[in-house]
């Protein structure tokens, strides 16, 4: 009887297996062989599920970023988690912790946009793109405590901007630098969104 072969999980394997391959070759060098191959499958079967490497990238911030929000949009409207602000903290602080939990996977993906942006290939509107919903949660919970007089009256856009960019910072920090010290960050991110309060 011939395996059953999950293919979620196959998929994922590629994800992984690939951003390992353009972290190392280069995005430019990388393609679907060299993957194939690092992975112990076949190349027609890396076919089955990408079309070219590419694709791959696609996939793989749509995967993280769709598995993200979802989580996300459940803290943000649980109001059991206290007011706009210690959801939007806690939301961060969950940020923090899967790029702290996912380092390898954050750099490589990191290492993959550097190598790309060098070799022509911009995957920023991709990017913004997937985490444009992220920046959209943060706009309706400060509107909301703007609205039930919890927020202070503040330019939402260029706020909720803020906010994204301290994410951003943080994921950056965590790449990047191995001083990266959470409790100092959160502190930063607590005294910028205290701040907002009415």
């Amino acid at each position: 009887m011939p395996k059953k072969i999950d293919h979620e999980e196959r998929k994922e394997t590629i994800l992984r297996t690939a951003l390992a391959v353009f972290a190392r070759e280069g995005y430019h060098n990388s393609n679907l062989s060299l993957i194939a191959e690092d992975a112990g499958i076949s190349r027609p079967t890396v076919y089955q599920y990408f079309r070219n490497k590419d694709e791959i990238y696609y996939y793989a911030v749509k995967l993280v970023t769709g598995r993200l929000f979802t989580k996300y949009s459940a803290i943000a409207w649980n109001e059991e988690g206290g007011d706009e602000i210690e959801r939007m903290k806690a939301i961060l602080s969950d940020i923090i912790d899967t790029a702290a939990e996912n380092e390898q996977a954050l750099m490589n993906l990191m290492d993959v946009m550097v190598s790309a942006k060098r070799e022509g290939v911009d995957f920023a509107d991709v990017i913004h793109h997937r985490t444009a919903k992220l920046s959209i949660l943060f706009r309706r919970l400060l509107r909301q405590g703007v609205d039930n007089g919890r927020i202070r009256r503040i330019s939402i856009d260029g706020t909720a901007d803020a906010i994204f960019n301290l994410a951003e910072l943080a994921c950056f920090r965590i790449a990047f630098f191995r001083t990266f010290d959470k409790k100092e960050t959160m502190a930063m991110i607590d005294s910028y969104l205290e701040g907002l309060r009415a």
